[in-house]
């Protein structure tokens, strides 16, 4: 739970926290460059949140609230335990724990390298959340229905998958190939929006 606790701060900002799981689709469409406009940075998240690496795991609960470029993310286990709160803005991002206290950064990748050694791209998944490439250069794979079902971006392949008719994904599971042959991984389940 130690290394977990400062995941959640990868996690979330996210968090980075995320993903894995069974997708369905037929015949993707695969593009090589995003062509999408710019997602609103608007929203507030409710869900559970797993990451492993070769070294750890764990998994938490998040709330996420994001209004523009300000963000919020408690991460919390079960019935509450072990509370860790993300917050920030451009250029002031900071983690406090009870297990960690405070730590600041100038971005959230910065953070989570601080918090935890590794990196992971954070700032993306307001994007990939929202089912929207982060760069112009992602590869994007979609269903038949037109929504996005895979992202491959800055080194991370990123599943989608959704409920239903959803336009918004409902999981999502980041993966990250080490050259050792293991990888990264972030889980994240989206109970509420």
């Amino acid at each position: 739970m130690h290394i977990f606790s400062k995941l959640s701060l990868t996690l979330m900002l996210t968090s980075t926290l995320v993903l894995s799981g069974c997708q369905q689709f037929t015949q993707p469409q695969t593009s090589n460059v995003a062509q999408t406009p710019e997602a609103p940075r608007q929203f507030n998240l409710q869900g559970k949140i797993g990451v492993k690496t070769p070294a750890q795991s764990g998994s938490a609960f998040f709330t996420w609230v994001q209004q523009q470029d300000e963000f919020d993310i408690e991460l919390s286990g079960i019935l509450g335990v072990g509370k860790t709160q993300i917050s920030g803005r451009s250029g002031d991002v900071s983690l406090n724990s009870a297990k960690t206290g405070l730590i600041q950064a100038q971005t959230p990748e910065e953070l989570l390298t601080r918090a935890t050694g590794w990196q992971a791209p954070i700032t993306h998944l307001i994007d990939w959340v929202q089912a929207k490439p982060a760069t112009t250069q992602a590869k994007i794979s979609k269903d038949e229905q037109n929504r996005p079902t895979q992202f491959l971006e800055d080194g991370w392949t990123v599943a989608l998958s959704y409920n239903d008719q959803a336009q918004l994904p409902n999981k999502l599971i980041l993966k990250q190939s080490l050259e050792s042959g293991q990888e990264n991984r972030i889980t994240m389940l989206i109970q509420n929006r």
